[in-house]
C-alpha cells in the first residue's frame, strides 16, 4: 500500500540520521587536495564526509572529528600527550627543499653557517632545516632563523619567503612547496643553489584518528571507505597527473604549471616500509629536546603507527 503524503513526511522525519565523517585539514597545501578529490569521486560511506581547516590537533582537544591530516611533526607533538591518536595511512611524502643566494657566498649547506635561514618555527620546516644544517656539522645556534610566510602564487607580497630572499632580507630558506619554487624563480637559476636530501628529512604527511573512533563499528566502516577513495585518487595522482594539476591548482590558489614543477617532489603513498618507525623515533627525540619533553618510548610509537585499516582493504 503507498502512504500518503503526509505520513511520508512523518516516516523521513523519523528516520534516523547518519552523521557525517568530519575530517580536519589544512585546506591552503598541495598535500592536502587528495582528500577533496576523494570525496567528490570515489567516497562511498554510509554518510557524506565534509572537510574543515585544521589537522591533528583537533583529534586531542575533542571528540568531534573523526580524522585529520598533517605532517609527521605535529602528529608526534600531540600524539606525546595523547597515547589514543594513531598514524593510519600516509597521503603523500615530501622531500623538502632548502634555496639559497649563490651571491651571498654560499655553494655548500656549510657555508650557511652565520646566515639567515628563513622558515616557520614549530613546523616540520623547521625539522628539516634543523637536520639539514647538523648534517655538515652546523648545529642551529650557528645560523640565525628568519620568520615569515609562505606564497602559493607570484608576484609574492613583502613578508613572504620567496621576496625576502630576492630582497636580501633571508640568504636561503627552507619550507614546503610552492614556495621554494617560486624563491627559485625570483632568485633567477643562476643566482639559486638548491640542497636536498629525502634520506634525512622528508614529510610524512598523514591521517590520523583515534581509537575511540576506529573501534567504533560504524565510524569504522566510513573510515575504511575513505581511505579506500584516498588509494584510488593517490593512484590517479601517482599515473595520470596530468589530469589534476589544474585541479589542485584551484584549489590551493596556484599556477598549474607551478603544481607541474613541483610534482616530482610528492610521492603519494597510501602505505608505509619497515623504516618509517625508526625514521619518527629519530624525529621523536629531535622534538623531545625542543619540546622539553621526555622522548616516546619505541613500543608507544609502534602503536601509533595503525595499519589496521590499510589491512582491511
Amino acid at each position: 500500500m503507498k502512504l500518503s503524503t503526509p505520513l511520508l513526511a512523518s516516516t523521513a522525519l523519523l528516520a534516523p540520521s547518519i552523521p557525517a565523517l568530519k575530517i580536519a585539514t589544512s585546506l591552503q597545501w598541495i598535500e592536502h587536495t587528495p582528500q577533496p578529490y576523494a570525496i567528490k569521486n570515489f567516497y562511498k560511506g554510509s554518510s557524506t564526509a565534509t572537510l574543515s581547516s585544521g589537522g591533528v590537533a583537533n583529534l586531542a582537544s575533542g571528540t568531534q572529528f573523526d580524522l585529520a591530516a598533517n605532517a609527521e611533526t605535529q602528529g608526534l607533538k600531540q600524539y606525546a600527550n595523547h597515547k589514543n591518536i594513531r598514524l593510519i595511512y600516509i597521503i603523500c611524502e615530501v622531500a623538502y627543499r632548502l634555496v639559497a643566494r649563490k651571491d651571498s657566498g654560499i655553494t655548500t649547506l656549510a657555508d650557511l653557517k652565520g646566515k639567515k635561514i628563513g622558515t616557520m618555527p614549530g613546523t616540520s620546516a623547521l625539522v628539516f632545516v634543523d637536520k639539514m644544517m647538523s648534517s655538515v656539522g652546523v648545529s642551529s645556534g650557528q645560523y640565525t632563523v628568519v620568520s615569515g610566510n609562505v606564497c602559493m602564487k607570484a608576484p609574492c607580497g613583502s613578508g613572504t619567503f620567496p621576496q625576502m630572499i630576492k630582497d636580501k632580507q633571508i640568504d636561503a630558506f627552507g619550507i614546503w612547496e610552492p614556495a621554494v619554487e617560486l624563491g627559485i624563480e625570483a632568485l633567477g637559476a643562476s643566482n639559486a643553489v638548491v640542497f636536498q636530501n629525502a634520506s634525512l628529512y622528508r614529510e610524512v604527511y598523514s591521517l590520523y584518528s583515534t581509537t575511540e573512533k576506529l573501534n567504533d563499528p560504524t565510524m569504522r566502516k566510513d573510515i575504511v571507505e575513505f581511505v579506500r577513495a584516498l588509494n584510488q585518487t593517490l593512484d590517479v595522482f601517482t599515473n595520470k597527473p596530468d589530469t589534476v594539476y589544474s585541479t589542485v591548482a584551484q584549489a590551493v590558489g596556484m599556477d598549474a604549471a607551478t603544481v607541474k614543477a613541483v610534482w616530482p617532489d610528492h610521492k603519494w603513498s597510501g602505505t608505509w616500509g619497515p623504516d618509517l618507525i625508526d625514521y619518527i623515533v629519530d624525529e621523536d627525540a629531535y622534538l623531545s629536546k625542543t619540546d622539553k619533553r621526555a622522548t616516546i618510548a619505541k613500543a608507544d610509537l609502534e602503536k601509533f603507527l595503525d595499519t589496521s585499516i590499510i589491512a582491511e582493504l
